[in-house]
């Protein structure tokens, strides 16, 4: 059966029973003429129904359910990957904060021992410093009792000279050598 056929079939139903209603006679053909329906009109326009909306599910409404279903697992799909990348990205932000602040913490430590080492490495300057100049300080100290030990050899044995050469002169006679020590042994032991 064609559209064009059921169209034609009903617009002659429509005609026919508007002369039957003009007419005032009763309309044959049971309960449903009665009313004004056309039986064999509605049986095509159910059938004309049937069709149109076995062609429209067919051609148009399954395939753009299916592609439906298809955006909608789609979307859903991109909501999850949203939330694992939000998640994701929750988890590295405070990993990442967690890192800078073990970071900060070792930082900390590090100065602490370069400023503990500096401290150290500071006091044991000094120590070795203070050995140093002790050191320093004993050799001056026996440097200087070298020296005086020496320079009081020297003027004992300038002194003895002296007391000689002023002997000499006032005693008038030279002292033989034996003479000479126990004489400036004697003159030293009595001037100290």
């Amino acid at each position: 059966m064609n559209f064009i056929d059921v169209a034609l079939a009903s617009e002659a139903a429509t005609e026919e029973a508007t002369l039957t209603s003009e007419e005032g006679a009763a309309p044959a053909g049971g309960p449903l003429a009665n009313l004004g329906i056309n039986g064999t009109l509605l049986v095509a326009q159910f059938i004309n129904f049937a069709l149109v909306g076995a062609i429209v599910w067919f051609l148009i409404l399954k395939p753009l359910t299916s592609k439906m279903a298809e955006r909608q697992k789609m979307i859903d799909d991109s909501i999850d990957n949203a939330k694992k990348i939000q998640e994701n990205l929750a988890r590295s932000e405070k990993e990442y904060q967690s890192r800078i602040d073990q970071a900060k913490v070792d930082a900390n430590k590090i100065m602490e021992k370069t400023t503990l080492a500096a401290a150290a490495a500071t006091e044991e300057a000094k120590v070795l410093a203070r050995k140093e100049i002790e050191q320093l300080v004993l050799q001056a100290r026996k440097s200087i009792v070298n020296e005086k030990d020496i320079m009081s050899a020297e003027l004992k044995k300038e002194t003895a000279n002296f007391i000689i050469l002023a002997l000499e002169k006032v005693i008038g006679e030279k002292f033989d050598s034996t003479k000479d020590k126990a004489f400036i042994e004697d003159i030293l032991q009595k001037l100290k």
